[in-house]
């Protein structure tokens, strides 16, 4: 069925800042899994199902382009040189339509449900309106305008009611439910089993059981916050448009040649008082805040930045939030939670707000103990330099970069020249290779149509038959109507239905400031770690080897561990000796600077861990509160302050502006997922380190690409870690990387299971 990708789509259109991941969250199926290991094959021919149902066509042609199959070469490709914005709205209620009578003849079969007429018919709908949602996921996070937040703050609503008559199709869910109670169900391979698992769980997490006024106000809740989310991203894409700090030449100390080329074109692009100008994106802010000398500029970027969406004006989503966990807190109590954390966990892989927490709070003590001893050496050198304050929030970067340069003799800027973007793109087709066995090869423009032309796509194929899996978009530059940070996402996944392999569509995407004419794009170590994390996504599309649309999911505490793994890549020989270059001369980053860099490994791990746990513990304290009267900016304040959380830095992502969390529902009390992934991560890159050819074991890479990355959510994550690993992750391995101290007895046997 494609009403749990579409969810998801949507989800990624309103909400995903920093990754785009798509999920159904899901727990094991029932443990008639192993019984159906010798299971015979089961008919999954629908027959003529829908035969009596016309296409989804209109008198728009612009909307006909949009519904239309994908055509052209490589197995069909979006039609990104036709799409209009004129189509949308009638596209998506063709779609719309189309998709909604497909759910109504599987309902009202009056054969017996089997997995063939329900399940398996399911899973070939709504092909037209995902196709919709192709376009309308870059309009929404590539290409946004104010004439499409218009239409989206119309349709969302609408959306809502959409994907509400599908999820709480009393028929539908019945004829699911027999097929997942029923004696077939113990015969289907355990792939077919999980679909059915994740088919009904779909259903019945999100209203299905429900009936009356519990059904009707359920429906009424999620139209409400399908239009609360939108208008909350929307509100963000405003402040990260309209505001920028202007400066000029005599206040430019410090920074970088290639930031003030960037900075002079941004000022250029959209002019104000000064000659250089940061723009409202962690991209511009982070540098700036880096290597800005002038302290009261510092404060001003830093403030604008933070304070996106909280402006107390019309674009302010302070309100939002509290209205948004208040309908969040009244739907799950009618499903009977105690609270929309105990909602969102049941079927991911911490289970509960208690493992999360657990998880969390191993680690915070550790984090912030560090931040004390970074504040302390931050400090030292301010007074040593004669200056007569304290450490503040927008001081942070720029002295712990003097920290780096004295402790370590290490110079961001001069690692920058080695760290260009075009071949850090080389070094992770190379590490695809290796692992993958994937090859990368450009298309020259203009064959695969693309929605703005700094978008360049590559085929992927075996490199060793020769077969076509896919293509890879990349987006690289920032720019106006595109949302800030980095994600991943796609516009087909691999299949099998129908006895036809689909290839896969994949995308990501980042927000680099665009050089000047004919400048090398030079990024930060971090930016490099994050490009090759986004990648991992990509990579964990295009290895899927699943047979149904829905299995292309994921659960969401387990989704960023494939990314995450890929970072631990950019640091490996082959790729420094190969790759990581200087931008003038073309020589090699010499061994004096690897040392420098390896032996900083765990610099900053005090702020980074801090920043991001803070975070994840305010979502998760939200949304285990009571919240009605709610003040989020209170809450936010109150909550950190009962953390302990240090005045030095903030949280990575302030509540006004926690597109994660408010923006949609993918990360929702979900934002721990990055470090419970991470746990995953340092113990599956000791696996690599551990073995006889390192990160390009082979041996071991199969044993990754077999078990981690192919199958997708076809396997229940934790059988298929221990698959790959033989035995549960625990704290220890990410203890050690971040160089912290390992907890005690007890708590190093912590497992992530």
């Amino acid at each position: 069925m494609r009403m749990k990708t579409l969810v998801s789509t949507l989800a990624l259109m309103t909400a995903l800042y920093g990754c785009g991941r798509e999920g159904a969250s899901t727990d094991a199926a029932p443990a008639e899994t192993e019984k159906a290991t010798m299971a015979e094959p089961v008919n999954e021919d629908i027959g003529d199902l829908f035969a009596g149902i016309e296409p989804a066509t209109t008198d728009n042609d612009a909307a006909n382009i949009l519904l239309s199959p994908f055509d052209g070469p490589y197995n069909g490709v979006p039609h990104f040189d036709q799409w209009d914005l004129s189509g949308v709205k009638p596209a998506l209620e063709a779609g719309m339509e189309k998709n909604l009578a497909e759910v109504d003849v599987i309902a009202n079969n009056l054969e017996e449900p089997t997995f063939a007429n329900t399940i398996v018919a399911l899973e070939k709908t709504g092909d037209e309106i995902g196709r919709v949602f192709s376009y309308w996921g870059i309009w929404s996070s590539n290409m946004s305008s104010p004439e499409f937040r218009e239409i989206q703050g119309e349709m969302a609503p609408k959306l809502s009611e959409f994907f509400s008559k599908i999820s709480q199709n009393e028929k539908l869910f019945a004829r699911v439910k027999a097929v997942y109670e029923g004696d077939e169900y113990k015969k289907l391979r355990p792939d077919q089993q999980r679909l059915v698992w994740l088919t009904y769980d779909g259903f019945a997490s999100n209203g299905a059981t429900l009936e009356g006024e519990a059904k009707e106000r359920y429906a009424e809740i999620n139209k409400r916050l399908a239009e609360l989310h939108t208008k909350f991203a929307n509100n963000v894409l405003h402040d990260e448009e309209e505001y920028a700090i202007y400066f000029d030449e005599d206040e430019a100390g410090g920074l970088p040649a290639d930031f003030l080329a960037a900075a002079k074109s941004a000022a250029e692009a959209k002019p104000g008082p000064g000659a250089y100008a940061v723009t409202n994106t962690r991209s511009s802010m982070d540098p700036f805040l880096t290597f800005a000398d002038n302290r009261e500029l510092r404060r001003d970027v830093w403030e604008m930045y933070y304070s996106r969406g909280d402006h107390g004006d019309e674009y302010d989503n302070n309100a939002l939030i509290a209205e948004i966990l208040q309908l969040r807190d009244e739907r799950v109590k009618l499903l009977g939670y105690d609270n929309y954390a105990a909602w969102r966990l049941q079927n991911r892989m911490a289970k509960t707000p208690e493992a999360a927490f657990g998880l969390m709070e191993a680690v915070w003590p550790a984090a912030v103990a560090r931040v004390e001893e970074e504040v302390a050496e931050m400090q030292a050198i301010v007074d040593a330099e004669g200056g007569v304050f304290e450490i503040a929030p927008w001081d942070y970067r720029y002295y712990m970069e003097k920290v780096r340069k004295a402790k370590y003799d290490l110079n961001s800027d001069e690692v920058k020249q080695y760290l260009q973007l075009d071949k850090l793109r080389e070094a992770m087709f190379m590490v695809a290779g290796e692992l993958f066995n994937f090859e990368f090869t450009a298309i020259e423009d203009g064959v695969v149509p693309v929605w703005q032309e700094d978008v360049h796509v590559w085929e992927v194929t075996d490199r060793t038959s020769g077969k076509h899996i896919g293509l890879w978009y990349l987006d690289p530059f920032a720019r106006q109507g595109k949302r800030s940070g980095a994600w991943a996402s796609g516009f087909r996944g691999h299949e099998t239905l129908d006895g036809v392999e689909k290839s896969v569509l994949a995308t990501n995407n980042s927000n680099f400031v665009k050089p000047a004419p004919g400048q090398p794009v030079l990024v930060s170590w971090d930016d490099a770690e994050t490009f090759f994390h986004e990648f991992g996504h990509a990579l964990h599309y295009l290895s899927s080897n699943v047979d149904y649309p829905t299995l292309n999911g994921g659960v969401r505490d387990y989704t960023e561990f494939q990314s995450q793994l890929l970072e631990r890549w950019l640091s490996t020989d082959r790729v420094i000796d190969n790759y990581l270059v200087h931008a003038e001369t073309g020589e090699p980053m010499p061994d004096e600077l690897v040392e420098k860099i390896k032996a900083a490994s765990t610099f900053k791990q005090g702020f980074d861990t801090t920043e991001y746990l803070a975070s994840a513990l305010v979502d998760m304290k939200f949304h285990m509160v009571d919240p009605r009267g709610i003040d989020p900016d209170a809450f936010e304040r109150e909550t950190l302050a009962e953390l302990g959380m240090p005045d030095e830095l903030p949280m990575r992502h302030r509540s006004p502006h926690f597109g994660h969390i408010f923006s949609g529902e993918g990360y929702s009390a979900g934002y721990y997922g990055y470090m419970w992934a991470d746990v995953l991560t340092s113990d599956a890159a000791e696996a690599f380190a551990e073995a006889p050819g390192g990160f390009y074991d082979k041996e071991v890479a199969k044993k990754l690409v077999d078990n981690l990355f192919a199958p997708r959510n076809a396997v229940d994550p934790a059988d298929a870690y221990r698959e790959f690993r033989g035995r549960d992750a625990n704290i220890e391995a990410l203890m050690r990387d971040r160089g912290f101290p390992i907890p005690g007895s007890d708590a190093s046997k912590q497992t992530i299971e």
